[in-house]
Formats: C-alpha cells, sequence, structure tokens
C-alpha cells in the first residue's frame, strides 16, 4: 500500500513537469517562437539579375515588437532620410516628402507562424503604404537562434525585399 501512495505521489509530483517539457517543441510552432523585441539587422533587395543592395540606405534602423498574441508593429528607415529644412512636416518641398515616404516602411496588425511550410503571415491592418492596409501577406522565412529573417513579395519590378531581424535579449 505505502509503495502505491509513492508511486501515486511520484506520478502526480512528475505529470506537470512532463507536460511542461512535452509542450515546448510546441512553442516552435506558435508565436512564442518570435515573441519579442528585434532590432533592424539588414532591409536589402535582390535584384531580378541576383544582385543585392541596401534598399535603406547603407545604416538602416528598425525595430519589430511581437507579443504574445501575435500582435506586431514594424519599423525600417534609411537613417540618410533628409530633414526638413522649414523644421515643418507640413512645409516640406516635394522632395523631401518623397524622401521621407520612401525612405520608410511601418505597419502593425497580427503575424501567425507555419515553420512546417516557413512561413510568417502578416495580417496588416496599417501602413505607411495605404495599399497594404487590411491586406494578408505570406512570407518566407528563416530563424536561427536570435536572427530571423524573411523575403517580402516581389515589388512589380522583381526586386525582393530582403529583411533580417536580431532578437534583443531581455536578460
Amino acid at each position: 500500500m505505502k509503495s502505491a501512495k509513492t508511486f501515486l505521489f511520484a506520478v502526480l509530483t512528475l505529470l506537470p513537469i512532463h507536460a511542461v517539457t512535452a509542450s515546448e517543441p510546441h512553442k516552435m510552432n506558435t508565436v512564442a517562437a518570435i515573441e519579442g523585441t528585434w532590432t533592424l539587422a539588414f532591409a536589402d533587395v535582390e535584384h531580378p539579375d541576383g544582385t543585392r543592395t541596401h534598399d535603406y540606405g547603407d545604416a538602416p534602423k528598425g525595430t519589430l515588437q511581437i507579443d504574445h498574441a501575435g500582435h506586431y508593429s514594424l519599423f525600417i528607415f534609411d537613417s540618410s532620410r533628409p530633414r526638413f529644412a522649414a523644421n515643418d512636416k507640413k512645409a516640406g518641398t516635394p522632395s523631401e516628402f518623397r524622401a521621407a515616404a520612401l525612405g520608410a516602411s511601418a505597419h502593425f496588425g497580427t503575424v501567425a507562424i507555419d515553420p512546417m511550410r516557413g512561413t510568417l503571415t502578416f495580417h496588416i491592418e496599417g501602413s505607411t503604404y495605404p495599399n497594404w492596409e487590411g491586406t494578408t501577406q505570406v512570407r518566407s522565412y528563416v530563424l536561427s537562434g536570435d536572427m530571423l529573417s524573411y523575403k517580402v513579395p516581389p515589388r512589380p519590378n522583381g526586386d525582393i525585399p530582403l529583411t533580417g531581424w536580431k532578437r534583443l535579449r531581455t536578460d
């Protein structure tokens, strides 16, 4: 009788540990795999001829934040964008407005991950590029340690934007 109670105690004690351990592989199939704050590692573009150049200047900056429910916000900026000479956003010149619009990419919404297909699915709610608002975009990705990279759908000219993020540690 005592050994049965000991066995039952051991099973009930170890069951929660097994449940947590067994659920860890499943973590990679959920947004938890990409949850956190990321800093921009690169924002390049691959041209149809196979060459690769910087898409947002030589020193782009940006951040990507993803919460436990898959809500995200993403910002990419060309750090060489010129400041507005008038120091007034409403008084910019056409070239200043053009540089500001083309030198920034930002959007927010929800994101889902499918490791079996190797895809991220962005449900874009708002964007600096209005044509993306309300769209769903699927992107192939690679997650390796603290590096996340993906390909954006090709542009009309065949260029493929390539984006890479490095996870910021909260330790």
